[in-house]
């Protein structure tokens, strides 16, 4: 199963590579695409259960390694929460 990093830009221009054990996060961004935090927060955790429900199909259990980073993007999102114009860029995918 190919596994991936991918990079994002905060708010407040720091950045964070990201792990998936899918490459089904580019079903749903984009490099170089802006997302309003909602949108970004919906699609990254569909992307990443999805990742982690492929590794239970052909291992026969979830990914914690996809769980633990949706849980760091969510603790990093948070920061943001109050900001109504909050936008999170993909920068890119290293494959």
């Amino acid at each position: 199963m190919p596994a991936m990093h991918f990079r994002v830009r905060w708010p407040d221009d720091s950045e964070t590579r990201c792990y998936s054990p899918s490459l089904v996060i580019k079903d749903y961004f984009r490099p170089g695409e802006s997302y309003p935090l909602p949108d970004f927060m919906t699609a990254v955790r569909e992307a990443l259960h999805i990742a982690s429900e492929r590794v239970r199909a052909r291992y026969g259990f979830a990914c914690s390694a996809a769980m633990d980073q949706l849980a760091e993007i969510e603790r990093l999102a948070a920061l943001w929460a109050t900001r109504t114009d909050a936008r999170i860029e993909l920068i890119a995918f290293d494959e």
